[in-house]
């Protein structure tokens, strides 16, 4: 088969237009090394809200702490889960919410934990916690 000039140029347009539709989707926010690694760190926190500022906690997780952290290099996602029920064996008492953070490794993710940024959004958040002295924070890696 006979690949004309034209055809090469209707494959760099679709490439083009490809390439523009996964950055509108935002797709292109990882960098090469983060698609390229499968294995990332994973940091969850129990957390004890108390019951009278858990709106308080949503609307700074949501409106200052993940506006902060997707701005860092490694950052991957992050969620928060209300506790819905607990279906087999028991959970930690009074824990209604779980922090979920994903970095492409450690080392970045000690980065933003370092940062100005994350030293300003996370302790108001912290402190809508029932205590900020005893709370389980678990790091695992992805096998």
């Amino acid at each position: 088969m006979l690949v004309t000039e034209e055809d090469m140029n209707r494959r760099g347009i679709l490439k083009s237009l490809a390439g523009a539709a996964a950055a509108a989707l935002g797709i292109s926010r990882l960098s090469t090394s983060a698609r390229a690694q499968t294995k990332h760190i994973r940091l969850y926190v129990e957390m004890a809200v108390d019951p009278s500022r858990e709106q308080e906690m949503i609307d700074l997780f949501h409106n200052q702490f993940v506006p902060e952290a997707v701005k860092h290099e490694g950052y991957m996602r992050v969620k928060m889960l209300k506790r819905r029920a607990v279906l087999q064996g028991s959970a930690p008492a009074g824990h209604n919410y779980r922090f979920e953070l994903e970095f492409e490794n450690e080392e970045l993710r000690q980065q933003w934990i370092a940062s100005p940024g994350h030293q300003r959004v996370w302790p108001p958040l912290e402190r809508t916690l029932a205590s900020i002295q005893d709370y389980p924070v678990t790091l695992y890696d992805e096998v």
